[in-house]
């Protein structure tokens, strides 16, 4: 039996690395989906490793993310010894660019679920998606770490 536990374990991480590297046929499919549920499980995207980093289709996405994600990191820490005054002027910025990321991120499933458009269409509005996706729960995490700063300074 051991000998089968042996042989089966290397196995089955070889053919889940190659599923990783080779996806099946509708790889974009299959990787979408996954990203989307992880990305609903993950409660702040700030502390994930860089192994664990949503998958883009185009380069320019992936830099997006990573500057999208400096920056959210940056105004976390930035948080700790902000005014206030400079904390609220944020809060209300914020809240405001999450309303528009939100009506982005519904616009680009109402285009998913038509059906009408091309593969590569289809293939950068998934992008687009799950950049929507990401940017929101970054936003709602700053917002709410804002918010508890802004009721602990005024009290």
């Amino acid at each position: 039996m051991e000998t089968i536990d042996k042989n089966t374990s290397p196995q089955s991480n070889t053919s889940q690395t190659e599923v990783s590297n080779n996806p099946p046929p509708l790889p974009e499919m299959a990787s979408f989906d996954e990203d989307m549920k992880f990305l609903d499980e993950v409660d702040n995207i700030l502390e994930l490793d860089e192994k664990h980093y949503p998958k883009f289709t185009l380069a320019k996405n992936k830099a997006r993310f990573l500057r999208m994600l400096a920056w959210y990191k940056n105004k976390e820490t930035w948080l700790e010894v902000a005014p206030l005054s400079g904390v609220s002027k944020l809060f209300k910025q914020q809240s405001k660019e999450l309303e528009g990321i939100r009506a982005n991120k519904l616009d680009y499933e109402m285009e998913l679920e038509t059906g009408a458009l091309t593969p590569s269409q289809r293939s950068y509005r998934k992008d687009e998606l799950k950049m929507c996706k990401v940017h929101e729960k970054m936003a709602v995490h700053l917002i709410s770490k804002m918010q508890v700063k802004i009721k602990s300074g005024r009290r």
